[in-house]
């Protein structure tokens, strides 16, 4: 009975996990969706516009759909030069409101950092000694100190994320020796993995290095 009962859950237990995680992305798009029609209809007078824009709620699957669209549509504007000059007035008006420029310049340098194409942050895992000596643990490269913190470190250090588990959005800041760093050949999602499942799905070893025409394999013997 344990065994079946156990076979039942590895079976149903993924599609589960990502039956939850699908809904919640459909019910985070389509409440972001019905607030900005909620908006719609404050803004609009009563009338046929806004009975029209009530019956929109009834649709499924519509708010999904608008916020994709949106989404794509707010990308394709912020990447050419007449979107990113609206941006930059955008920034401009927002960094001159007291308490609205605190909160939006951190978390957009933040974001910038993270999401930005040419950024180093989380592109590359690594090996690292934590929380003491001989105890190994995966982290992610978020880049290097700088300003004051860099002034007081002697040599290349690194900034590192070490998350924890099962749940990575949680973990540890560190600036480590960049000597004192191994460096992994698996990519950030399967070091995610590793990390998420406790170490029971580890990513393949690296294939070893193709051997050229002409050249001695060094693996054959003789």
């Amino acid at each position: 009975m344990k065994k079946y009962l156990i076979a039942g859950l590895l079976v149903w237990l993924p599609l589960a996990i990502t039956l939850w995680v699908l809904l919640w992305l459909y019910g985070a798009m389509d409440g972001m969706f019905l607030w900005l029609l909620s908006g719609l209809q404050k803004a609009v007078p009563a009338g046929v516009v806004s009975d029209g824009l009530e019956s929109l709620r009834g649709i499924p699957f519509l708010g999904v759909f608008v916020m994709v669209a949106l989404l794509l549509g707010t990308g394709v504007f912020a990447t050419n030069m007449f979107g990113q000059w609206w941006l930059r007035q955008g920034d401009r008006l927002l960094g001159r409101i007291p308490i609205v420029k605190s909160i939006y310049s951190s978390v957009k340098q933040v974001s910038d950092t993270l999401f930005s194409s040419d950024g180093n942050a989380f592109r590359e895992a690594v090996l690292v000694q934590y929380p003491h000596q001989g105890s190994w643990t995966i982290a992610f490269v978020t880049g290097r100190p700088s300003g004051e913190v860099a002034a007081h470190l002697a040599g290349d250090h690194v900034s590192l994320y070490v998350p924890t588990t099962p749940n990575p959005t949680s973990g540890f800041f560190l600036i480590m020796p960049r000597s004192a760093v191994r460096p992994l050949h698996m990519s950030v999602d399967e070091a995610l993995k590793y990390i998420i499942s406790m170490g029971v799905v580890a990513p393949p070893p690296p294939a070893p290095p193709a051997v050229r025409l002409g050249e001695a394999d060094p693996n054959r013997m003789g």
